[in-house]
């Protein structure tokens, strides 16, 4: 399959906020090879074709954290001009019949594919989950040490934090 965009990249982008899957406007416009004033421009003539369950727009404490865990930093005394639009994986798909060009096609092709991706393997985590949690209802003690071995393999990495500067030992 020939990738316009690594899907790694994609699910970078890919951020949960309200609970649901979404991606940034300034990342989609990034993606499509567009500005993002003029993807929301495009949005906002077409605004029928998004409703909330499609898009809304981050309120100032979700853009301050998302900027936090993106590591962007601001100059002092600066603030986030707009507040980002946020695209649930419907509204990304109405996005390729706002943005009718070739590439934005290509790319809500890859986005669609990675979203069906990430939906499939918390899909399978699941299920093993519950399969262990059967297995384990069975056999009691016997593979306590076991199951507890495979639930910290399933665990998520828990985030180091790297110190910086010179520490004294």
């Amino acid at each position: 399959m020939n990738e316009i965009i690594p899907q790694e990249v994609i699910q970078q982008k890919i951020f949960l906020i309200r609970g649901q899957k979404v991606m940034l406007d300034n990342d989609l416009a990034e993606l499509y090879e567009v500005e993002t004033r003029a993807l929301n421009q495009a949005v906002k003539r077409n605004i029928k074709r998004f409703p909330s369950d499609f898009m809304f727009q981050l309120n100032q404490s979700e853009a301050a954290d998302l900027s936090r865990s993106q590591f962007v930093i601001l100059k002092r005394g600066h603030n986030i001009k707009y507040l980002p639009y946020a695209f649930t994986e419907n509204g990304v798909a109405m996005l390729s019949g706002v943005l009718n060009s070739d590439r934005a096609i290509a790319v809500n092709i890859q986005i669609m594919r990675t979203f069906t991706k990430l939906r499939n393997l918390l899909a399978t985590h699941k299920e093993l989950r519950m399969k262990i949690e059967e297995i384990e209802k069975k056999y009691d003690h016997q593979f306590k040490i076991v199951f507890d071995a495979i639930r910290q393999l399933m665990a998520p990495p828990e985030p180091t934090k790297k110190k910086i500067g010179f520490g004294r030992e």
